[in-house]
């Protein structure tokens, strides 16, 4: 007796473009790492910087743009672009098939899940493909490249140098003087 399935009609997307979405503030070598690994399996992979705007990004969406592409510059099939809509509505534009998402530690398994759940709902022409990074990378987030490299932390082991440097310049400013104590109400002895 054969088995079987459930009929799945949908208009699919391209199998062989992906986009890998995110807000990328910053990039870092662990995304970097995961894009390389989706660059060997599609003929095209899209790296969708998303506007985020309401996160507050630490970078322009278009210094993110930027610094993306200078950290996936070696890469042939891979492009950066930004986003300001529903990741749906993204997809169906492009026409990709696939979409990208990194798992880190099963700690994210239960988000990506909801996500990826969701993004079957409004994209059934797209289906989602979880890549893990190498041990190496399977710690950093931007959230803590972040705040390493605004407290004048070493974070050349977790990012493209182009983005060391553009923290370092971000956050060089305000990190000057920040090392004192803050005066206060009856600190002053005379």
């Amino acid at each position: 007796m054969a088995a079987t399935f459930p009929s799945v009609s949908k208009p699919l997307g391209n199998p062989r473009l992906a986009v890998y979405p995110g807000t990328f503030d910053p990039i870092t070598n662990g995304h970097a790492d995961l894009v390389a690994r989706a660059a060997s399996l599609f003929d095209r992979v899209v790296v969708a910087v998303a506007d985020s705007s309401s996160k507050g990004p630490a970078f322009s969406i278009g210094e993110r743009i930027t610094l993306a592409r200078l950290a996936l510059g070696d890469l042939r099939n891979v492009e950066v672009r930004g986003f300001d809509c529903l990741l749906a509505t993204f997809i169906e534009d492009i026409g990709a098939g696939v979409i990208i998402r990194g798992l880190r530690a099963v700690s994210d398994f239960e988000y990506e899940f909801q996500l990826a759940s969701m993004n079957r709902h409004l994209i059934p022409q797209a289906e989602t493909l979880f890549l893990t990074p190498a041990e190496q990378y399977s710690f950093i987030s931007s959230s803590l490249v972040r705040e390493i490299g605004r407290l004048g932390g070493d974070i050349s082991g977790f990012v493209h140098p182009a983005v060391q440097q553009a923290m370092r310049q971000r956050w060089q400013k305000s990190r000057t003087g920040s090392h004192k104590q803050p005066e206060t109400e009856g600190d002053n002895h005379a």
